[in-house]
C-alpha cells in the first residue's frame, strides 16, 4: 500500500526490532515501504469467534474493538484445533485491528493496541498512530492477512509469520473525509514476521515484530 496507509506498524520503526518479526510500513515515517501482503489461506474472517485459550485469559478484561464501517480487515488463518496456537491467532487479530482503532481515534497512546503489545512493539505500534495523526489521516478500505506460518516454543513464546495485502487500503482525511486514492506496487504484499509472549493474564502480547515490504513470499 505504497503511500497509502500501513496497516499494522511501520517498517522503518519496526526494523529496530528483532529479526523474527514483522511490522508494516508507513509511507511518511522514514519508512520505505508501507506494508501490506496478500495471499490465499483457507478460513477464519475476523468477525469468526475463537475459542477460549485458557481459564486465565478468560479472567483477562479485554479491550472493545470499534472500527469504521468503511474498513475492513479479514484473516485467512485456518483453524487449527489446537487451543494455543487459535489464540495467538486471535490475539494478534485483535492487535492489529486495535491499531487501526487507535489510528481511527487518532490516538498514539490508545490502550487497546497496547493491551496486545510490551516492549518495542507497543513503542513501534505508538509511533505508527502517531504518523497518522501528524497527517490527519486514517485508514479506509480493506486489508487482508495470509499465508500464516505459527511456530510455538518451549519457552513461552511463539513466532508468527504472516502477510498482509493492502492493495485496496488507502488514507482518508480525517478532517476532509476525501479519500487519498493511489497506483497500487509491490509494496502493498507485505510479511510480517512477529515474536509472541503469554503474559500472565493469558494474552499473547506482540513483543517483537518486523516487515519486509514487497517480500516475494507474499505477492498475488
Amino acid at each position: 500500500m505504497n503511500r497509502r496507509t500501513a496497516s499494522v506498524l511501520t517498517t522503518g520503526v519496526a526494523l529496530a526490532l528483532a529479526a523474527s518479526l514483522s511490522a508494516c510500513g508507513g509511507d511518511d515515517s522514514g519508512s520505505k515501504k508501507d506494508e501490506g501482503v496478500k495471499g490465499a489461506e483457507p478460513t477464519r474472517s475476523s468477525a469468526e469467534p475463537s475459542p477460549s485459550p485458557s481459564r486465565s485469559e478468560k479472567a483477562a478484561e479485554r479491550p472493545k474493538i470499534e472500527l469504521p464501517e468503511d474498513l475492513k480487515i479479514a484473516f485467512d488463518w485456518p483453524g487449527t484445533g489446537d487451543t494455543k496456537k487459535d489464540a495467538v491467532y486471535k490475539d494478534t487479530e485483535e492487535f492489529i485491528k486495535s491499531l487501526q482503532m487507535a489510528v481511527t481515534r487518532q490516538k498514539p497512546t490508545d490502550p487497546g493496541f497496547r493491551f496486545y503489545a510490551s516492549g518495542e512493539a507497543a513503542a513501534n505500534a505508538q509511533a505508527y498512530v502517531q504518523r497518522f495523526v501528524d497527517t490527519n489521516d486514517r485508514v479506509t478500505g480493506s486489508m487482508r492477512y495470509t499465508k500464516p506460518n505459527l511456530k510455538l516454543n518451549d519457552d513461552g513464546t511463539a513466532g508468527f509469520v504472516y502477510c498482509e495485502d493492502q492493495s485496496k487500503a488507502y488514507r482518508k482525511s480525517v478532517k476532509t473525509g476525501k479519500t487519498k486514492l493511489t497506483q497500487g506496487s509491490k509494496d502493498d504484499y507485505v510479511l510480517y514476521n512477529a515474536r509472541l509472549r503469554l503474559n500472565n493474564q493469558g494474552v499473547w502480547v506482540t513483543e517483537k515484530l518486523i516487515s519486509d515490504a514487497g517480500s516475494a513470499l507474499c505477492q498475488p
